[in-house]
């Protein structure tokens, strides 16, 4: 099976187009000059928050500048001691981490599988080290065993913070991403479903909670009687709580907000290309993807999977193979100062050992398939992917029925 001559590897990198209704409104403020939060109490920032909340059916949101700010503020506003050692995976991204540290607090690593979820067994070993609170990373959208992890937490009163990054419109048995634990934290960078260049969102049902992440993202001098929150949970607060000045701006809640109504059909477009892509792909037999868990229904932001039965050699290889048909390969353990290993993480200082999450990110493969991509790309990328297994590993290895464009393709 080849690539047609004439077909060219498609852009990955490029966003959708920003909707001409967000376009209106940045023209609007551009005229006004109107750019900051809390000019109105009807700011385009403050719309989204209600929006948001809205949409994931939760009591609160709070927009700030990036998921790291969210991810900060949330802990911090758990008033969680300084040096409280706060649960998270080992395979997240830097950021996460460096949320922790920002937050006076102390990760403690989790040990990953190969299906890039949180090992339970380790999991509850390490809730018995003394750890104020837990922080899960829905990495690269793949959902942990949430009945298991918040069971686990609620049994102890430990709090649960999701980092839902990239899992804006996956649900777990039928509950939103983002709305199960304490707080639920998203990002609106570039590479995410919702595309603000930058900018984050948390999520909460708890009044109190919010009262003091309002007041730390920068609500200064009573600002907070801006949001539609319980007032006298800010009273509380007032003047009590360092300002941090992360408050997101009116010009990104304007591009955030009309792409709201574009999410579902984002997720089943990523849904059905993702699907597609890795039914062909698990064909080889030195490609495996990770099917979702029970009771997941995933909103894929990108491909995931695992080189099977390779060295690190031909594993190098074949992101060498890759790459020469036009599709980028990031295999997580191998790549430079990749954020995503925990080993570069150097700023923790030393870390227990972690094998079981070292073996499945040194086999462990990303490229990007963004939504908006149609079949014929799809099968582009599907087709250089299997072609660079098979030239690496030696012998032709050929799909059923002539290849991908004989697989279904949903709508």
């Amino acid at each position: 099976m080849a690539i047609p001559p004439t077909a060219t590897p498609p852009n990955v990198y490029d966003a959708e187009p920003i909707p001409a209704a967000a376009m209106a409104e940045v023209e609007r403020l551009l005229q006004s000059g109107d750019l900051f939060r809390y000019t109105a109490e009807k700011s385009p920032v403050a719309l989204l928050e209600q929006e948001f909340a809205d949409f994931m059916g939760t009591k609160y949101a709070l927009a700030v500048a990036s998921c790291s700010a969210a991810l900060f503020l949330s802990l911090k506003s758990l008033g969680l001691e300084r040096g409280a050692r706060v649960l998270i995976p080992a395979f997240t991204f830097a950021a996460v981490p460096s949320a922790v540290v920002h937050a006076d607090c102390v990760p403690v690593l989790v040990e990953v599988g190969d299906n890039y979820r949180i090992d339970l067994a380790d999991f509850e070993a390490r809730l018995g080290e003394d750890i104020s609170a837990v922080l899960i990373s829905h990495m690269r959208g793949h959902t942990s065993d949430m009945d298991a992890i918040m069971a686990l937490c609620d049994a102890r009163g430990i709090p649960v913070v999701e980092d839902a990054a990239h899992s804006l419109g996956t649900t777990w048995r039928g509950r939103k991403i983002g709305a199960i634990g304490r707080v639920g934290c998203f990002s609106f960078q570039s590479y995410k479903l919702v595309n603000a260049g930058e900018g984050g969102i948390l999520i909460t049902d708890d009044a109190d909670l919010v009262a003091r992440a309002v007041i730390m993202s920068g609500a200064y001098e009573h600002n907070w009687k801006k949001h539609p929150v319980l007032q006298d949970a800010f009273a509380r607060w007032q003047n009590r709580l360092p300002l941090y000045n992360t408050r997101l701006g009116n010009l990104s809640a304007a591009i955030i907000r009309p792409q709201i109504a574009e999410i579902a059909r984002r997720v089943r477009d990523g849904r059905r290309n993702h699907d597609y892509v890795a039914a062909i792909i698990g064909q080889s037999p030195w490609i495996e993807v990770p099917p979702p868990l029970p009771g997941e229904d995933r909103a894929p932001d990108s491909l995931q999977f695992n080189l099977v039965g390779m060295d690190a050699d031909q594993r190098a290889a074949f992101a060498r193979a890759s790459a020469a048909r036009g599709v980028k390969v990031q295999i997580f353990g191998l790549t430079t100062d990749n954020a995503r290993a925990f080993w570069n993480w150097e700023f923790l200082g030393p870390q227990r050992e972690l094998p079981m999450t070292r073996a499945m990110l040194a086999r462990a493969c990303d490229t990007r398939l963004p939504a908006r991509l149609k079949k014929a790309e799809l099968d582009v990328i599907a087709t250089a992917l299997v072609e660079a297994a098979a030239e690496v590993m030696g012998g032709q290895r050929t799909l059923p029925h002539d290849g991908p464009r004989e697989l279904a393709y949903g709508t």
